[in-house]
């Protein structure tokens, strides 16, 4: 039996249902051929990019990370299985399962003080290869008892042909699945647990409903634009041929103002150096507008800062950081998100909550806790030792527990108390962003 089979053979024989009980009862206390394709790939892109150029001039920041990560022809997130070891970048969930187990309890959690809907839609926006989603269908599985006759569904919004194909052989095993790309529903299955599985390339075909939406390290991927402030004003920096080297990339600052720095700049802005990602306002207020009027919640995980960070733009390869200009197409962009922003933009149709760090909210939902049961359970002393490094890596202040956010939207009405309520009595709290006291 390998490591990752005896991980996930530990993990499966206990359930995590204690720690929703906890929750629930504080609340009411209180150059192979593939490497000839990737630079053939990249080739394609630089050249596309440079004759864009030279027709209409510089290019906005946005536009080259759009071209560069989701070209339909030669993208990076089109073509490539950039995850895992073997990829560019890895995730909190492809460590260790206790990550995706901890959000499965939170979203069973904000169910359940929601009201318990008879109707629950799990919406996960860049499932990345299903990992996530598996562990947390895993956690709905072993909490039956608590989710009762619930119509329960998958729903996952993704724009990789290549990563929907991995995410349909996780999640549905050898059940049947099918596809058309020319349907909204362009996938559809049954998952390995039997709840029915459905993937979109946009969220807008996602049906309405109480929903529960994960984005995990999905908003940072989004095209951003860079604005810089000038003796005249704020001028957009933009992305031109180098004149030095005709087949190189360069950046530069505009003469003039550009639609972008005249309308997504906050007029209360006092950074020299800003990014905006208008897409992702986009996005955060379609899912602010549906959990206000179908109720449900939204958990966005992801590199990010409350509005104090400037210049974050940055690329990796082979789990090193990379020249954002250099071979496009070949490199995973990424930028870090700006809560303050996607806050702004939610206005007052929901609740925010966060940002707070990584290790604040998975130490919240007892990942301590957690961890102590798996090692009891576990007598292998390397399995053991994977375990603790896993966890390691999660919550330490020096790796991912500092660098990743979380930051949850919520109906209005979440935290108000409940009518029938005593006047004395508060709502129930919310899992991973009050402290775990349970006594």
């Amino acid at each position: 039996m390998t490591k990752s089979q005896q991980l996930r053979k530990l993990h499966s024989n206990d359930t995590v249902l204690s720690v929703v009980v906890m929750w629930t009862i504080w609340g009411n206390r209180s150059f192979s051929n593939s490497s000839i394709r990737r630079l053939e790939s990249n080739t394609s892109i630089l050249k596309h990019l440079i004759s864009k150029i030279t027709a209409t001039g510089p290019i906005s920041v946005a536009e080259y990370m759009r071209e560069a990560l989701t070209n339909p022809v030669s993208g990076y997130y089109v073509k490539n299985d950039m995850l895992g070891a073997g990829g560019d970048f890895i995730t909190s969930p492809e460590i260790s399962q206790i990550f995706g187990e901890l959000l499965g309890v939170w979203c069973v959690s904000e169910w359940m003080a929601a009201g318990k809907s008879s109707v629950f839609q799990l919406v996960e926006l860049g499932p990345g290869r299903g990992s996530l989603a598996s562990d947390i269908l895993r956690v709905f599985s072993q909490l039956k008892v608590v989710l009762g006759e619930t119509d329960i569904s998958v729903h996952l919004v993704e724009v990789s042909p290549k990563l929907s194909q991995l995410q349909a052989k996780c999640l549905t095993g050898d059940q049947t699945w099918t596809c058309n790309d020319d349907q909204p529903v362009y996938c559809s299955g049954t998952t390995c647990t039997g709840l029915p599985i459905y993937w979109y390339h946009r969220i807008e075909d996602v049906p309405r409903g109480f929903s529960v939406f994960l984005a995990h390290e999905f908003f940072d991927a989004l095209p951003i634009h860079k604005f810089q402030r000038t003796e005249n004003g704020w001028r957009e920096v933009m992305v031109d041929i180098d004149p030095e080297s005709p087949e190189k990339l360069r950046f530069v600052v505009s003469h003039s103002p550009t639609l972008a720095s005249s309308m997504l700049i906050q007029k209360d802005e006092n950074r020299q150096h800003v990014e905006v990602c208008p897409e992702g306002g986009v996005i955060v207020q379609k899912m602010a507008n549906r959990i206000a009027d179908d109720g449900g919640a939204a958990l966005i995980v992801d590199y990010g800062h409350d509005g104090t960070k400037t210049d974050t733009f940055r690329g990796f390869k082979g789990h090193q950081l990379h020249n954002v200009l250099e071979a496009p197409g070949m490199a995973d962009l990424t930028a870090d998100v700006d809560f303050s922003y996607l806050r702004k933009i939610t206005g007052n149709q929901v609740t925010c909550l966060g940002p707070i760090t990584q290790r604040s909210f998975l130490k919240n939902m007892g990942i301590d806790s957690r961890l102590q049961v798996l090692l009891r359970s576990c007598h292998d002393p390397s399995t053991r030792a994977q375990l603790i490094n896993s966890y390691d890596m999660l919550i330490n202040p020096e790796k991912m527990g500092h660098r990743f956010q979380f930051f949850s939207m919520l109906s209005r009405g979440r935290l108000a108390q409940r009518k029938g309520m005593q006047q004395d009595t508060a709502p129930l709290p919310v899992a991973g962003f009050a402290e775990l006291n349970v006594q």
